[in-house]
């Protein structure tokens, strides 16, 4: 369905939601099916499975009416990557862009259907709650990168509504700045462009204890949005995980476009120009 159509909003997301779980449903058994025929080649299988992300990831946003904008060069696996946080939709733009797996909340891996694809496409889980699961999730992140994968978190634990960047939490950084690894950045920002669509900081952006069904329910009313991503040209080094997670917030937030009302980045956009 075009996102272009200029239906009621409530029309567009009864006729967009079926669409929508289709191509998630359908899609789940063809990358099954794939990982099992490529079980005996894992290099094989683990290309696969990352251009496979990026295109259904593609697809999804397409059915979204989700256009994605791209500055910068994004990294070449394998590498370690942070971003800002702003929505779950934060994953789908990023893996149709990168090959790559995330670091996400343990909460995620018990969603119907979702916590099962999450798991397959070898998504990291970790336990926020619980300090002594940093250990096991900064192994399992060097496992990745040994294995040449592009690993992708979120440093400030939690979803925004984009406005600003939060404070990073710097444990998932210490195996970086123990051994001075580059990591890279990317900066997130949405707009929404439809005539009438609620600005992105209430509709795209996920906060506010708003449950996921309901969210992504008012996330399919919208017309049209665009995703903008910026890569930074040069990744930052640091041997100290706090100072390393506080130069990594201040880059992001020094590339950040909050997400304003439309009329507010209009009144921006003049003022730049």
């Amino acid at each position: 369905m075009s996102s272009g159509l200029h239906l009621p909003p409530r029309l567009r997301a009864a006729l967009r939601a079926p669409v929508v779980a289709a191509a998630i449903v359908a899609g789940y058994p063809v990358l099954l099916g794939m990982r099992l025929l490529l079980a005996p080649f894992e290099r094989r299988r683990e290309r696969f499975t990352s251009w496979y992300f990026r295109r259904w990831s593609g697809a999804v946003l397409g059915l979204l009416g989700l256009t994605v904008r791209v500055s910068g060069e994004p990294p070449a696996p394998p590498f370690l990557m942070v971003a800002n946080h702003l929505s779950y939709v934060d994953i789908l733009v990023l893996a149709s862009r990168l090959g790559c797996v995330f670091v996400s909340k343990a909460e995620v891996r018990g969603w119907p259907l979702l916590g099962p694809i999450c798991r397959t496409l070898g998504t990291i889980f970790i336990d926020r709650e619980a300090r002594r699961d940093i250990p096991r999730v900064i192994a399992e992140v060097e496992r990745d990168l040994k294995k040449g994968r592009g690993v992708v978190l979120f440093p400030e634990g939690t979803s925004s509504a984009g406005l600003t960047v939060e404070p990073f939490k710097p444990p998932l950084l210490a195996l970086a700045a123990r051994a001075g690894q580059p990591v890279h950045y990317a900066t997130l920002a949405y707009r929404t462009t439809g005539a009438g669509d609620p600005p992105a900081h209430q509709s795209v952006a996920w906060s506010g204890g708003v449950p996921f069904a309901q969210h992504a329910w008012g996330l399919l009313h919208l017309q049209a949005i665009e995703a903008t991503v910026r890569f930074a040209p040069e990744p930052i080094f640091e041997t100290d995980r706090k100072r390393l997670a506080e130069r990594l917030r201040q880059a992001i937030l020094a590339e950040l476009r909050p997400a304003l009302p439309r009329v507010n980045e209009e009144l921006i956009e003049g003022a730049e120009r």
